[in-house]
């Protein structure tokens, strides 16, 4: 059943960024084919409804089927017409989801969302496809340079579902950037599952340093922020140019999981303790103000107790800015799930988890502390209640810290504009400031 002209498409986003990014495409092909559309509304709003899943861990195929039993029940009500289904969830389970949900009209996976525009009766534009819709406030994108991973860190399903590394052409990334600034973007958050390996599979060669060279060329663009490093092989290069750019913001986001090495085999991780420890020291000499956000994950199986001391006092060594901690589950076909045993009871893979970020808390709330009385640069994403929000270049949205800017009849700010504050006081996660002159 095509939809006509002028009706409504509901479509809903869960899991990470980079399934924002596929859903910001498909949009832009609705919209240009005259289909209005309603992002991650509250209830559905259209004819039909298309749902972009996650599959990544439990609490996320949770939350993904939780999502399709609503818009079932939403569909029997007559609320929507159509349901459709994309994504990582579909991708991985994609026999077991229409035995179990035959109300839903198809499944689609996590790269051939491309044929629900045909279905829906619109028409696929290619002069497009380097186009999107953003759902972000106007100011910062996501930028996605590469699928899939290469690595075979054993908990991890992401190439089983999205299989191995593929990288886009730096020439497409510079197109959609330069596309993204021309519609008042200035911030680009550049993701990635495998930052590190960008390039290698299309040039023979790591061209992250690159990339974000020219990235940072492209005027109009003020802060470029990067997601997901591995450690292993990570390119040194881009710290020169991190250091060289004051575009190029002094952050990175990069997973460390774990530090004994008996635990960094068992994770297939191919890295050691002594090798992690240099390679931030590394990144901490070439570029002083780096502000480092990692993850880690307790109780995967084979971890002792003295595997977990040795993670709480690299925690304590190297005081992370931004840190967050998973307690391990066992995901389908995975190695770990393959080849050990889940040996470490529930309660106390959570019991760690809790002792990590207690530790974090801490330095956390150290570290904001030193920033009151010193003046940042703000980039102003929102007013909420009596407050203006912003971010520093160390905070990326969604995940990080924000700065609170408390609202009188003197302060005008706008959202996207950028500000010097100076910061006034703090808390363990947020900073309050002053916009100056």
């Amino acid at each position: 059943m095509a939809v006509p002209k002028g009706k409504k498409v509901d479509v809903v986003t869960l899991g990470c960024s980079k399934n924002l990014v596929d859903s910001e495409f498909l949009i832009r092909q609705f919209k240009a084919n005259g289909i209005e559309v309603a992002h991650d509304a509250e209830t559905p709003e259209g004819e039909v409804a298309i749902i972009n899943t996650c599959g990544f861990i439990a609490d996320a195929k949770e939350e993904s089927i939780d999502t399709i039993l609503e818009f079932v029940e939403a569909k029997k009500r007559g609320d929507i017409k159509q349901l459709y289904v994309m994504g990582c969830l579909s991708e991985r389970y994609p026999g077991q989801l229409k035995k179990e949900l035959p109300e839903v009209d198809k499944f689609y996976g996590k790269f051939d969302w491309k044929d629900i525009v045909s279905e829906i009766g619109a028409t696929y534009r290619r002069d497009l496809m380097n186009e999107r819709s953003l759902t972000t406030p106007a100011h910062y994108a996501y930028l996605k340079i590469s699928e899939g991973c290469n690595r075979t860190c054993s908990y991890c399903a992401i190439p089983i579902i999205t299989g191995k590394h593929v990288s886009r052409p730096i020439d497409d990334l510079l197109d959609e950037a330069k596309r993204l600034r021309d519609t008042g973007v200035k911030e680009l958050q550049v993701i990635a599952q495998d930052l590190s390996f960008y390039g290698y599979d299309l040039y023979k060669s790591y061209k992250l340093p690159h990339l974000v060279d020219e990235l940072a060329k492209i005027d109009g663009l003020e802060w470029i922020r990067l997601h997901y490093a591995y450690p292993a092989g990570f390119p040194l290069d881009v710290l020169k140019v991190m250091h060289d750019n004051p575009k190029v913001c002094n952050y990175l986001d990069i997973a460390l999981q774990h530090i004994s090495d008996n635990m960094l085999e068992l994770m297939r991780r191919g890295v050691r303790k002594n090798q992690t420890y240099r390679l931030i020291e590394e990144m901490r000499k070439q570029v002083p103000d780096i502000h480092l956000r990692t993850t880690f994950i307790t109780g995967h199986p084979g971890e002792t107790e003295q595997d977990f001391a040795e993670m709480e006092q690299f925690v304590k060594d190297v005081r992370f800015e931004r840190l967050g901690v998973f307690p391990y589950s066992h995901e389908d076909d995975t190695y770990a799930q393959k080849k050990y045993k889940d040996d470490v009871p529930d309660e106390v893979k959570q019991e760690r988890a809790d002792r990590i970020m207690e530790i974090q808390n801490g330095i956390a709330k150290e570290q904001n502390q030193q920033k009151v009385g010193t003046r940042l640069k703000v980039i102003i994403d929102r007013e909420e209640g009596d407050y203006f929000i912003g971010r520093t270049e160390y905070d990326s949205p969604e995940v990080d810290q924000e700065v609170l800017l408390h609202k009188d009849e003197n302060s005008v700010l706008q959202a996207g504009e950028f500000y010097n504050v100076l910061i006034t006081d703090a808390e363990d996660y947020d900073l309050f400031g002053v916009a100056q002159e």
